[in-house]
């Protein structure tokens, strides 16, 4: 059995600032008692925000899922259709997406995730021209969207390298990569949960191209699929050893496997209890990476409101839409000030925040709070027929 008290060291050490290797962050996740990981995550965030550290942030923000058209088929994706699959695969036109933009501007939201399947046809110039139109209509909007995933697709079908799609994608508007498709880096889970897709050592060789072209992003972990904690140490470990070289990760999200509608059979979910050492040892692990966010669209809104007291600084977007994970069982919906409330009864002051993470507003006051009950989490899917996309503004209520 570990020595509780070469855990506490270890936590203490963390806790002030010091680095544990991975062999020590995974004796901590695996045996540090709940509690003690999470004051020590807990002081590790505060020591890092001292002086904004009663502050918890949200963003307001929507995920256009342009198509679901996709050749990389997933085990764990339920949203996506196979290139030949007529009567499931669709595609939005670009006044469709244009119109959703300009929903987001009106609604209050600052950044649009581009995120979708990779379709056999859209190389580089579809990318190209969607960024362009985006920023031309709405430069107010921020594009954070795509991930090394789309970038190594989009190469492939242009035949160019992965450099050149990011410096031309950079250039007709995208603002920032998101973490999309790291799903878990590590060779075997990877290869079992998505065997088409590239190595996590090319996914992060691209990133670190990005980052070194300016282009920062964000990265992420898929928790839950059959991987195991040493492999979820070694997906953090991989991170901070780019992170190391580039400086460019802004934040780290863990997210549960939503096991609904795929093809990963008698898999389950990350327990609520994994998910919260997992944010707490990515806060006391991930000494190079500033912010670290809570996933309540995946964990619900209580599991994400305790991760604030587990090292997050962050809760993440309040999503105008979202149908990738939805289409895979999350079935969690929060309007603005719910979150609001949530930050607030954990004992902290919510901002709304920009994409870079600076304030925007700062809700100190609970009697001046929003009062704008359009901003909700999703915008239904729009009606699919014959493979076009209808549009159909529907605000769903929470419950």
């Amino acid at each position: 059995m570990t020595d509780q008290a070469v855990l506490q060291s270890v936590l203490d050490r963390a806790a002030a600032g010091g680095r544990i290797t991975k062999e020590e962050a995974l004796d901590l996740y695996r045996h540090a008692p709940l509690h003690a990981l999470g004051q020590a995550a807990d002081a590790a965030r505060r020591r890092r925000y001292a002086g904004t550290e009663h502050i918890a942030t949200y963003i307001i923000e929507r995920n256009i899922n342009y198509t679901n058209v996709c050749v990389t088929a997933c085990k764990f994706c339920a949203f996506y259709a196979a290139p030949k699959d007529a009567k499931k695969g669709w595609s939005r036109d670009l006044d469709d997406i244009l119109r959703r933009c300009a929903e987001t501007v009106e609604l209050g939201g600052t950044q649009i995730m581009f995120q979708g399947g990779h379709h056999p046809d859209y190389g580089v110039e579809y990318y190209e021209h969607h960024f362009s139109a985006i920023k031309k209509d709405f430069p107010q909007l921020v594009i954070h969207s795509l991930g090394a995933s789309e970038v190594e697709h989009m190469a492939r079908i242009s035949g160019v390298s992965a450099e050149e799609a990011i410096q031309r994608i950079h250039a007709a508007g995208l603002d920032s990569f998101a973490g999309a498709g790291a799903e878990l880096l590590p060779e075997r889970p990877r290869t079992a949960i998505a065997p088409l897709k590239e190595s996590g050592e090319r996914w992060l060789e691209i990133m670190e191209i990005a980052h070194k072209l300016g282009v920062e992003s964000t990265s992420t972990m898929l928790m839950g699929t059959g991987e195991t904690n040493a492999e979820r140490i070694e997906h953090i470990a991989m991170i901070r050893d780019t992170q190391d070289r580039t400086g460019g990760f802004r934040a780290f999200i863990p997210y549960t496997y939503q096991p609904e509608n795929n093809r990963l059979k008698g898999r389950t979910q990350a327990t609520i209890f994994e998910y919260l050492r997992m944010i707490a040892i990515a806060r006391l692990f991930l000494d190079n990476i500033a912010h670290i966010q809570g996933s309540w669209l995946t964990v619900g809104k209580e599991a994400g409101q305790l991760s604030l007291h587990y090292g997050a600084d962050d809760l993440g977007s309040i999503m105008l839409e979202e149908n990738v994970v939805s289409s895979a069982g999350a079935k969690h919906r929060s309007n603005r000030q719910e979150i609001i409330d949530l930050i607030r009864k954990a004992g902290r002051t919510p901002a709304q925040r920009a994409t870079t993470y600076e304030h925007l507003l700062v809700h100190d006051d609970p009697a001046n709070d929003p009062v704008d009950e359009r901003v909700v989490s999703h915008i239904s899917s729009t009606a699919i027929e014959g493979g076009t996309a209808h549009p159909e503004l529907k605000l769903i209520s929470t419950n």
